[in-house]
C-alpha cells in the first residue's frame, strides 16, 4: 500500500516523541534556592561534614528542604530565599576557612528523571539573571614576573659557569649584569646566548651587559598569561556552582565572565579576583619545628602549615614556581597508589633536575599561595581587604633525580590526586586581574524576559495553529500536532545537549515555529495540485510527499548553512540564535515529513476515499 508505514517506522517516530517528552519534562520544574559548600583545598568534603552541616542548620532552626552529598560537595536546598540567605551567613561563620559557601539556584528535577540523565536546559544571563564582569589582566605584572624569573636564573647560570660578577640588578625592564673584569665578558655572553635565547643582550661597556626580554617573548608571555588566567577562572567558577558560565577573551588583555544564576555577587568577586601562585620548596629537616613555633625560626627557613593543620618548616629558597608547570594529570603509580604526574617547561626542568640530584631522599613540599580579597563588616560598613594565605598542599620524598617529568605521591585518594592536578595545572593566575566593569541582571528582569519570550512563542504558535486549521482543515490539524511535537523536540534537544537558552535563542524558536509549517504548506499544496489534475486521493497524498521532498530539503539545507555560518562567526547572543535555529530546522524536517506522514497514514491510509479534507 502506498500510504502505509511499516511497523518499525511507526515505533521509531513514537519512540522519538516519548523520549522527547521525557527529556523536555525537567524544564517544567523550577529551581530551589540552595547553598553549595565545597573545599578550597585538594581534600574533598566527606559525608561526615555533610552531617555536621545538617546539625548546625537544625540547631539554628533552619530546616533544609534536602541535603545532597555528591563528588565531595554538599548542596543544601531550601524552600525560599530568606532561609537560603540566613543559612549562608550562618555556615560562613561556623564552617572552616577552607570551605567555600556559595549561593546557588539548583534545579528541582525529580530523582527518576535525573536517573536517566534528564536535566533542564541552561538559561543565559538575560533570562536567569546573574552577574557580568569585565576583567583586565595586568600584563605589566606578567612581564615583571618573567623578568624576576630571568633575573634569578641569570645569577644561577653565571654562578654555575663560574663567571665572576659584581652585581645583577633589574632596572626599568632591563637586567643589568656588571662583571668583575672584562676578560669574563665573552664567557658571560656565551652563557646568556646558550641559556637565555629569549633575551636580547647588549654591551653597555667592557664589564656591563644589558639583557632585555625580546618583543616576541613578551607577546608569548602576555598570551600565556591571558590563556592561563582564563583556564584558572573557569576552574574557580566551579566553586560558585554556576551551571553554564561564559568566559571569553575580549581584546588582548581583557576577559568577559558571565555567571547566570549567581546571587552572591560579593562572593563571586572575591573568588574571581584572587591572585595565587605555587612554589616547590625543600622541607627543613635539620631544625626543630617546636622551636620555630616558639618564635625561634632558623635563618633561611620559614614556618608553614600543612592541610591537616600540622606545622612544618620549609627552606626559603624556591625551587620552581607554578608558572613553570605546563601540564599535570592524575593517575596511579607503579604500586597502585594515587599520584600526580607533572611536566615542567625547559627552565623549570633544568632547575628541578639539578636540585633533585643534590637532594635525593629529602622531602619536598608544594606551597599554594593566595592573595584573597575578603569583605569584612567593620563598624557597620563593608570593608574589602586583601589577605595572603599560604598553605602546604603536598609533601613527598625525592626518590630519584628528575627534571622535566616527575610524579608526586603520598596523596590520600584518587579524588585528592585529581584535585591537586587541577590545582597545579590551572590553580594560579599567571598575572593579577582587576574587575573594571560589573553589571548585575536581577532575577525579576530575567523572569520578565522569559515571560515576554514565552508570550511571543505562544502568540506565534496560536496564530499558526488557527491559520493551518482554517485553511487546510484536517491536514492543518495534523500539521499543528507536528508543530507541537517539533517544539517538544527542540526543548528536549536543548536540554539533552545542555545548551544555553538566551533571549536571541527564544527568537530562533519563534522563527522556527513559522518556518516549521513551510514544509507542510509545500506538501499540502502539491497534494491539492495533484487532486486538481484528476488524481485520486491516495496517489495524490503519495505524490505530494514524494515530489515536495526535494524542494523542502533544498530550502532547509540553505537555511541550515546560514545558521552554521552564524554559529561559526558570531558571538554569544548570535550563537544562541544559531543553535536554536539549527535544531529547529532539523526537528521540523523530521516532524513535518515523517510525523505528519504517519498521522495522515493513520487517518487516510488503507481506505477508499473520494475526497480529502484539505
Amino acid at each position: 500500500m502506498q500510504n502505509h508505514f511499516p511497523v518499525w517506522k511507526n515505533i521509531l517516530i513514537l519512540t522519538v516523541l516519548v523520549v522527547g517528552i521525557l527529556y523536555a519534562l525537567p524544564n517544567l520544574y523550577g529551581n530551589d534556592p540552595a547553598v553549595q559548600l565545597s573545599s578550597t583545598t585538594s581534600t574533598a568534603l566527606t559525608q561526615a561534614k555533610a552531617d555536621e552541616i545538617k546539625a548546625i542548620l537544625q540547631q539554628a532552626g533552619l530546616t533544609p528542604k534536602a541535603i545532597e552529598f555528591d563528588s565531595g560537595r554538599v548542596l543544601v536546598r531550601f524552600d525560599d530565599t530568606e532561609k537560603q540567605l540566613q543559612a549562608a551567613d550562618l555556615l560562613r561563620e561556623k564552617v572552616a576557612d577552607n570551605i567555600t559557601v556559595a549561593l546557588n539556584l539548583a534545579p528541582s528535577t525529580p530523582e527518576w528523571l535525573r536517573a536517566i540523565g534528564a536535566k533542564p536546559m541552561y538559561l543565559g544571563l538575560d533570562l536567569r539573571g546573574g552577574v557580568h564582569f569585565l576583567l583586565e589582566v595586568d600584563m605589566d605584572a606578567a612581564i615583571r614576573q618573567a623578568e624576576e624569573r630571568y633575573y634569578s636564573d641569570i645569577r644561577s647560570a653565571l654562578r654555575a659557569a663560574k663567571v665572576r660578577y659584581r652585581s645583577v640588578v633589574r632596572e626599568n625592564g632591563v637586567i643589568k649584569v656588571v662583571l668583575k673584569n672584562a676578560q669574563d665578558k665573552d664567557k658571560a655572553l656565551a652563557v646568556l646566548d646558550k641559556e637565555f635565547r629569549n633575551l636580547v643582550v647588549d654591551e653597555a661597556d667592557d664589564v656591563t651587559l644589558l639583557a632585555k626580554i625580546s618583543e616576541q617573548e613578551q607577546k608569548e608571555i602576555k598570551k600565556f598569561a591571558l590563556d592561563q588566567n582564563m583556564t584558572t577562572l573557569r576552574n574557580r567558577v566551579n566553586e560558585i556552582g554556576v551551571a553554564e558560565p561564559v568566559i571569553q577573551q575580549q581584546g588582548d588583555n581583557r576577559i568577559v565572565v558571565q555567571l547566570p544564576g549567581v546571587q552572591d555577587t560579593t562572593r563571586a568577586k572575591e573568588i574571581l579576583g584572587t591572585t595565587a601562585t605555587l612554589e616547590y620548596r625543600l622541607v627543613d629537616t635539620e631544625h626543630d619545628v617546636q622551636q620555630a613555633l616558639a618564635g625561634r625560626v632558623p635563618v633561611g627557613s620559614k614556618l608553614y602549615y600543612e592541610k591537616n593543620g600540622q606545622p612544618i618548616l620549609l627552606k626559603r629558597r624556591v625551587i620552581v614556581t607554578g608558572d613553570q608547570i605546563v601540564d599535570a594529570s592524575s593517575g596511579l603509580d607503579q604500586n597502585g597508589s594515587a599520584a600526580v604526574f607533572i611536566t615542567l617547561n625547559g627552565v623549570g626542568a633544568k632547575k628541578m633536575g639539578k636540585f633533585t640530584r643534590d637532594h635525593i631522599g629529602k622531602p619536598m613540599a608544594v606551597v599554594f599561595i593566595e592573595y584573597k580579597s575578603k569583605t569584612r563588616v567593620v563598624d557597620g560598613k563593608k570593608v574589602r581587604r586583601k589577605e595572603k594565605v599560604e598553605k602546604v598542599i603536598s609533601v613527598a620524598t625525592i626518590r630519584d633525580a628528575f627534571s622535566k617529568r616527575f610524579q608526586t605521591t603520598g596523596l590520600d585518594s584518587p579524588q585528592e590526586a585529581r584535585n591537586l592536578a587541577l590545582l597545579l595545572r590551572a590553580g594560579a593566575l599567571a598575572a593579577p586581574v582587576d574587575i573594571i566593569e560589573e553589571r548585575t541582571v536581577g532575577p525579576s528582569l530575567g523572569q520578565d524576559n522569559i515571560n515576554k519570550g514565552m508570550m511571543s512563542v505562544v502568540v506565534g504558535f496560536l496564530l499558526v495553529l488557527v491559520f493551518m486549521a482554517v485553511y487546510y482543515k484536517v491536514f492543518g490539524l495534523v500539521a499543528n500536532a507536528a508543530l507541537a511535537f517539533n517544539l517538544v523536540l527542540i526543548v528536549a534537544l536543548l536540554s539533552l545537549l545542555q545548551a544555553t537558552l538566551t533571549l536571541p535563542g527564544i527568537a530562533g524558536i519563534v522563527l522556527t515555529v513559522g518556518m516549521a509549517v513551510d514544509a507542510n504548506v509545500l506538501i499540502f499544496e502539491r497534494i491539492k495540485e495533484e487532486m486538481k489534475l484528476g488524481n485520486s486521493p491516495q496517489p495524490s497524498i503519495y505524490i505530494g510527499y514524494e515530489k515536495a521532498f526535494t524542494t523542502i530539503l533544498d530550502a532547509n539545507i540553505t537555511t541550515l548553512l546560514v545558521a552554521l555560518v552564524l554559529f561559526g562567526f558570531g558571538t554569544g547572543p548570535v550563537k544562541g540564535f544559531a543553535v536554536t535555529l539549527s535544531l529547529g530546522i532539523l526537528t521540523s524536517m523530521f516532524t513535518a515529513i515523517l510525523g505528519t506522514r504517519m498521522l495522515i497514514n493513520w487517518i487516510y491510509g488503507g481506505r477508499r476515499i473520494k475526497k480529502l479534507s484539505i
